[in-house]
């Protein structure tokens, strides 16, 4: 039976990372964000169709992401060799090309697991992306079937609609009014 996530503490992790222009080696842990936000999401595998269209559209909106006190942090079961391959491969050849962000690796599969995420008998993510605020909190989720991309515009979308700190109605858009209670 799933458990609800959203409006508790994301689960920890600690996972090594191929840095975004593929040149090094590195470890991040949740703690590494505490005091921003963060979109954290998960895709199935390197080397694949679908995932190249969303983590270049994520890099590319990573200016965006950086203007709301946001990281990002991509994730997959691939091992750091491989998402640096990845990052050093053309995107003419099916690579991605340098990122503004880190891909990191859940070769053990634990925190893909952690976040309900893993198929366990494929042993890869479905698509779920999580919005954790500063503190920790995750404070929304989304996931889907691995054959459909995610859309950048509207992750940005509900990451404003949180940090408005208001009660935001249906296809609320940044400027517009939230809903007072008063």
């Amino acid at each position: 039976m799933a458990e609800r996530m959203v409006g508790r503490q994301a689960p920890p992790f600690i996972m090594e990372t191929a840095s975004g222009d593929g040149e090094r080696f590195g470890k991040v842990s949740l703690t590494d964000y505490r005091g921003k936000w963060l979109v954290f999401f998960f895709y199935p595998l390197d080397f694949t169709f679908v995932c190249p269209t969303e983590i270049k559209a994520m890099s590319m909106a990573y200016p965006q992401f950086q203007s709301l006190n946001t990281e990002v942090l991509g994730v997959s079961t691939d091992s750091v060799h491989s998402h640096r391959a990845w990052i050093r491969t053309d995107p003419s050849d099916n690579g991605v090309g340098k990122l503004n962000f880190p891909l990191a690796s859940d070769i053990t599969k634990n925190v893909a697991r952690a976040y309900g995420v893993l198929i366990e008998e494929e042993g890869v993510a479905l698509r779920g992306l999580f919005i954790i605020n500063p503190e920790g909190e995750l404070m929304y989720q989304v996931v889907n079937h691995n054959n459909v991309g995610r859309s950048v515009d509207e992750i940005l979308r509900v990451l404003q609609a949180l940090q408005s700190g208001g009660l935001c109605p249906i296809n609320w858009k940044p400027g517009q009014s939230t809903i007072s209670t008063n």
